[in-house]
């Protein structure tokens, strides 16, 4: 058979709001975006006879159980603050059960398709035994707007 490489994509949505504090537009303010992920892997098809995976890269179902528990659920519902954001910090720390995820960057749409490509790269990556490789992570905002993040070049 052919040891072609083949990419695989499993799409996920989250809600989460954020505000990117020095902006000098509307993005300032408090607001939500309805994210999608998009998590693409890289990797042969398997061809053991008899495995689970056989005829596949991977199962879709892994990279969401992966995805949904590095990724999805940790900001799904939650408030995306810089952790220099300390007004925002301090005051979200102030309601009772909130969910707030606090980061190092400004939670830019570039900031966050890198941690979560940094996030889950070495998971694929240690899960599978370098069979496979995130090849791209692909977060939109909105519908018509996007931010790739990719591994270093080689």
């Amino acid at each position: 058979m052919l040891n072609s490489s083949i990419d695989i994509t499993r799409r996920l949505e989250f809600d989460a709001g954020h505000r990117i504090p020095h902006h000098g537009g509307q993005c300032k303010h408090l607001h939500g975006h309805r994210y999608v992920i998009e998590v693409t892997l890289r990797g042969a098809v398997q061809e053991k006879h008899g495995d689970a995976d056989e005829g596949m890269v991977l199962d879709f179902g892994d990279i969401k159980k992966i995805t949904n528990e590095h990724i999805v659920d940790r900001w799904d519902h939650s408030f995306i603050v810089a952790k220099d954001d300390l007004v925002l910090v301090n005051f979200l720390n102030a309601i009772p059960g909130h969910k707030t995820v606090v980061i190092d960057l400004i939670p830019t749409i570039e900031n966050l398709a890198k941690i979560a490509f940094e996030t889950l790269e070495p998971l694929f990556q240690k899960n599978y035994s370098g069979r496979l490789s995130l090849h791209r992570v692909r977060l939109y905002e909105t519908p018509n707007c996007w931010a790739d993040a990719y591994g270093k070049p080689s």
